[in-house]
């Protein structure tokens, strides 16, 4: 074999080898490709991220609740004012009534006297007066605590004077001197001042 011939044979041998080093690496980089995009694919959320996402959450938690705590408050003020102008009403209400009880006192004193003789036309006029009168109270939600024939109760009667008869009940109310009145059936106004028996 001559010097010729070898040579060809090694560079024969010497391209097979670069060939099946490029196949092997063109072979690699399809592979590593492949894998690159299922990766792309799978990539899992990186801590920082599931951290920001639960911060996040929570920050909407803690929102929504002081916002309900701010409703349920509001609620309550409300109603608390609500009631409170309520009161304040009735409280003003009940001082201009007590005002107004003297002259009831002094129509029911001239009606009582308009039953002497020759009083007829004065009696009927104060009548009419007495009768619009309790009239504009009741429409304010005042009227007469009961008193003549009931049981004394301290909480609506004024007991000026005691008697002992047995032809009444214990704690019986046989008289009264001045009438009580009431409003709207919880804040007494005036007390009736009564006799009570036994």
């Amino acid at each position: 074999m001559n010097k010729r011939e070898t040579d060809g044979k090694q560079k024969e041998k010497n391209t097979d080898e670069v060939e099946n080093i490029t196949d092997n690496t063109e072979n690699g980089k399809e592979q590593n490709g492949g894998n690159e995009q299922q990766l792309m694919h799978e990539k899992p959320l990186q801590p920082e991220e599931e951290n920001d996402t639960d911060k996040k959450d929570e920050e909407l938690d803690e929102l929504k609740n002081r916002f309900q705590r701010l409703a349920a408050e509001f609620d309550n003020y409300k109603k608390r004012t609500s009631k409170e102008k309520e009161k304040l009403y009735s409280c003003a209400t009940a001082d201009i009534v007590a005002a107004f009880l003297p002259v009831l006192d002094n129509v029911e004193r001239a009606v009582t006297a308009a039953d002497e003789p020759g009083g007829q036309n004065i009696r009927e006029g104060v009548q009419l007066i007495h009768r619009q009168i309790l009239d504009i109270l009741a429409n304010m939600g005042v009227k007469q605590i009961e008193a003549l024939g009931k049981v004394f109760d301290p909480d609506f009667h004024e007991a000026v004077s005691h008697v002992t008869d047995e032809k009444y009940g214990e704690n019986e109310i046989i008289e009264e001197f001045q009438k009580g009145y009431i409003y709207k059936d919880e804040i007494v106004i005036r007390h009736s001042m009564v006799k009570v028996a036994n």
